[in-house]
C-alpha cells in the first residue's frame, strides 16, 4: 500500500492498525518513495550496531592539549581587549 506523507500525518492510527495486521506501507513525498513501514516479525528483528561517534576523542592525539584547562585558557587569551 502507498500513502503520502500528508496521509501519514492525518491518519496515523489507521496506518498503525494496518501495519499491525501485516500490511507493508510505502510512504511517498512529492510522488517519490521515501520510506517503508513494515511490521516486526519474530525472525526479522535486526538491531543495527551503533557506528562509532566520529567526534568523540577528536583531539585525543593532540600533544599540546594534554591539560585541557590550560589549553582552553591559552586559546581564550587572545579574546580579551
Amino acid at each position: 500500500m502507498e500513502i503520502t506523507a500528508k496521509q501519514l500525518r492525518l491518519a496515523p492510527g489507521r496506518i498503525i492498525s494496518q501495519v499491525s495486521n501485516g500490511q507493508e506501507i510505502t510512504i511517498t513525498y512529492r510522488g517519490k518513495s521515501l520510506a517503508k513501514i513494515v511490521p516486526f516479525a519474530a525472525g526479522r528483528i535486526h538491531v543495527p550496531q551503533e557506528p562509532e561517534n566520529e567526534l568523540f576523542g577528536i583531539w585525543k592525539d593532540r600533544e599540546d592539549a594534554v591539560n585541557v584547562e590550560q589549553f582552553a585558557r591559552n586559546i581564550r587569551k587572545g579574546r580579551k581587549f
